[in-house]
């Protein structure tokens, strides 16, 4: 995406991959050198490309864990 400065902090899962190589992945990222929030979108196979996604703080990831465990 241009003008949009990302860095991978860390990566959490790999919930799934398309015939194309394409990931849907749960990563840990600092976005234009913010505090690092939990996202879940597609990457390209390089991580050059990405599709939209979801931003979650750390607080709403842990929420998110919650719900998912019960």
């Amino acid at each position: 995406m241009a003008g949009i400065k990302f860095e991978i902090i860390e990566q959490v899962a790999v919930l799934s991959e398309s015939p194309k190589g394409w990931q849907k992945e749960v990563n840990l990222i600092s976005w234009n050198d913010r505090e690092p929030k939990y996202d879940i979108r597609d990457w390209s196979p390089d991580h050059e490309k990405m599709g939209k996604g979801v931003t979650l703080t750390a607080e709403e990831w842990q929420a998110l864990k919650a719900f998912v465990k019960d």
